[in-house]
């Protein structure tokens, strides 16, 4: 690949697209494409909730990192064979794509509302006396797990439609996580869901799919986001998605059949553990 004096467009600023565009920016005439104006260290969110100081350090402004090429603070919402459309009306041109826009995921577009949510976020934490987690993946186990170390008098409740915590990973880790979650006197009710189409904010009463109620004052779902794809079937890569929305890549990362076209991160159909 080379890219010396092409024009790269870089499509989200999550962890994969900023590590591109910060190892490019030298390189090459670099867009970086992204809603928001800040790179995040997703791992450290949820302590950040916990103790919202933490943001300080791990929400970090694109062009902090990213001081020698273009940003554009918007939505990619259409691909050709040669340029980028977004929301905003910029129509980019590109020698070479790389699609990293990873999961749909709501986010404020500037730093400062960002840690502001953080600190909103930390004070529903410290005021309630009772919180429910909806979701035992890794985000709602983490969560709890934060929680219940650093708030140890709160009554916490984790909710969760599998047969086991962490089902992606081995049930020794699954049963050790709940072991060690019970040990934190976290409540955790397996093979139910909770419904929050019922639920009306100010209500404290929470139904669960085996009509069991569960009282808490806040509650925070932390349960799988859908993949940042769906835009792309309406563009000329929508044969190059998979049944989940995934794009098809090579050993190399291109989008298979397309010699300047590249897909990196969880957007594409690499299984997880072909990176452990």
């Amino acid at each position: 690949m080379e890219i010396d004096g092409n024009r790269v467009v870089i499509l989200g600023g999550g962890v994969a697209g900023s590590v591109v565009a910060k190892s490019l920016q030298f390189h090459a005439h670099v867009t970086l494409v992204d809603p928001k104006e800040y790179f995040e260290i997703t791992w450290a969110s949820l302590r950040s909730m916990v103790e919202p100081s933490f943001a300080e350090r791990s929400v970090i402004n694109h062009r902090d990192y990213f001081t020698n090429g273009d940003i554009v603070t918007s939505n990619a919402v259409n691909v050709t064979e040669t340029e980028v459309l977004t929301a905003d009306g910029h129509r980019i041109g590109y020698d070479y794509l790389v699609i990293a826009t990873g999961h749909a995921d709501p986010l404020p577009k500037s730093r400062r509302e960002r840690l502001n949510q953080f600190k909103e976020d930390n004070q529903k934490i410290k005021s309630a006396q009772s919180i429910l987690i909806i979701g035992g993946g890794p985000t709602g186990v983490e969560l709890a797990g934060e929680i219940a170390v650093d708030f140890p008098d709160k009554k916490l409740t984790l909710v969760h439609k599998g047969a086991r915590l962490l089902e992606f990973i081995g049930a020794k880790a699954g049963d050790k996580t709940l072991n060690w979650l019970k040990s934190k006197n976290v409540v955790v009710k397996l093979e139910q869901s909770v419904d929050l189409n019922a639920f009306k904010d100010g209500q404290k009463i929470y139904q669960t799919s085996n009509g069991e109620t569960i009282e808490a004052d806040c509650h925070f779902l932390c349960i799988g986001k859908p993949l940042a794809s769906a835009w792309l079937k309406e563009t000329v890569l929508k044969n190059d998605l998979d049944g989940q929305g995934r794009i098809k890549v090579d050993e190399k990362l291109r989008v298979k059949g397309k010699d300047n076209i590249f897909a990196i991160g969880d957007i594409t159909d690499i299984p997880v553990s072909a990176f452990h």
